[in-house]
């Protein structure tokens, strides 16, 4: 019986870490399922999910962890399957002039109607025409089908008034924007 593995990975950035951590995934028989993995402040960060027999998990974890000699961290945690039922997917995009807490106020908000962040993806870019820092958000959200979709984007319009920010929210293909 196979099980799944998510693998978190930091060290220095250089060319090689993805053979290296292919290479060990291969030789244990597992198989590379999804991943994301970026170059942040001149570090490699990648997560990653993959499948293995359940008889071979725990020497994949060792061989992974052998990966600690050349500067790479690899943690291996068991996968967990979760029930997909009761649930809506919506995307949640946010553009605003940059300052620190909008993370922490949006999170907080979707945090207080049960609403968890499946995916998120920042940045820091010039905006066009003024040159000031100007942050960008991408999240998809997993709603709960007993939250009201009205009251959750009223909520975010009201919070996006407040921190002077663009934010729209697209539940099954209709946008809106505050």
């Amino acid at each position: 019986m196979r099980t799944s593995l998510v693998l978190t990975v930091l060290g220095d950035d250089k060319p090689g870490i993805v053979e290296q951590l292919s290479d060990r995934i291969l030789a244990a028989g597992a198989n590379w399922e999804e991943s994301r993995m970026a170059r942040l402040g001149g570090k490699f960060a990648g997560l990653l999910r993959v499948s293995v027999e359940e008889d071979r998990a725990d020497a994949l974890a060792a061989s992974l962890k052998t990966l600690e000699a050349s500067g790479l961290t690899v943690a291996a945690e068991p996968g967990g399957d979760r029930q997909a039922s009761g649930f809506r997917t919506l995307r949640l995009q946010l553009v605003g002039s940059d300052r620190p807490g909008i993370i922490h106020d949006i999170s907080r908000a979707l945090a207080r109607h049960r609403v968890n962040i499946e995916e998120l993806e920042t940045g820091v870019t010039s905006a066009p025409m003024s040159g000031e820092p100007l942050f960008r958000a991408d999240a998809l959200l997993h709603v709960p089908s007993t939250v009201s979709l009205d009251a959750l984007v009223g909520v975010l319009e009201a919070l996006a008034g407040e921190l002077m920010v663009d934010l729209s929210v697209e539940p099954a293909g209709q946008k809106t924007t505050a």
